[in-house]
């Protein structure tokens, strides 16, 4: 199925576009409101795609419908993973991506963003994927499925921006640092920002995210 989502573009025909997911409960209206402050050159043409996941019922909210990217089985959400809800979601998001290059842009000039569950899904489709992608922007998340991804070659060197709030009582930052580690022990070489903040985005990080978008797209 081709995900629902909101979508807009920062001038007509772009020549970059960046698929970014939301947390667990949200939906694509979560980052939208961010794009503005941004500051994406008025030269740059960027499709921003905000999807909105499906609504699924959640194990530790007393299985409650709601959004989500996969199924939440316990609180300490790295020990035990819905894995194959996980890779569905990732399915999903591959299947935009090549909805992009079927619109005529190249692999390289497709970044994904995830915040939350919508990191760890980023994190598999982007590195299990067969062309090569223009970057990975992960927030306040985890690589869920580090045990069980095959890598791709053709994303050996993609771009990755890591940011994490030091303070953060949902996905604790040491799970950010796990995840670097995983990466540069695989060959990556992510780089890795915190904040002194919970589960969030502050001014500053949304500063960092315009400094890594206006690297990567190029």
């Amino acid at each position: 199925m081709t995900l629902p989502a909101i979508e807009f573009e920062t001038k007509d025909n772009p020549e970059y576009c960046v698929i970014w997911l939301h947390g667990l409960g949200a939906d694509g209206n979560d980052f939208a409101p961010i794009v503005p402050e941004l500051n994406i050159p008025a030269k740059k043409g960027v499709r921003f795609i905000f999807p909105h996941a499906p609504q699924i019922p959640v194990t530790v909210n007393g299985g409650m419908v709601m959004p989500a990217w996969y199924d939440i089985l316990e609180m300490k959400i790295d020990r035990q993973v819905d894995i194959e809800g996980l890779l569905a979601s990732a399915d999903m998001l591959t299947a935009l991506v090549e909805r992009e290059l079927d619109r005529g842009l190249e692999s390289r000039s497709i970044i994904l963003a995830g915040f939350s569950q919508g990191g760890a899904v980023v994190y598999h489709a982007a590195l299990s994927y067969a062309k090569p992608l223009g970057g990975i922007l992960a927030m306040s998340t985890y690589f869920a499925s580090s045990e069980q991804i095959s890598y791709n070659e053709a994303n050996h060197d993609i771009a990755i921006e890591i940011q994490h709030g030091l303070h953060d009582p949902v996905v604790p930052e040491h799970l950010g640092r796990e995840a670097k580690a995983i990466l540069e022990k695989q060959g990556y070489h992510p780089t890795y920002r915190t904040y002194p903040m919970e589960h969030n985005v502050c001014p500053q990080q949304i500063k960092d995210i315009s400094t890594y978008l206006g690297q990567v797209l190029v």
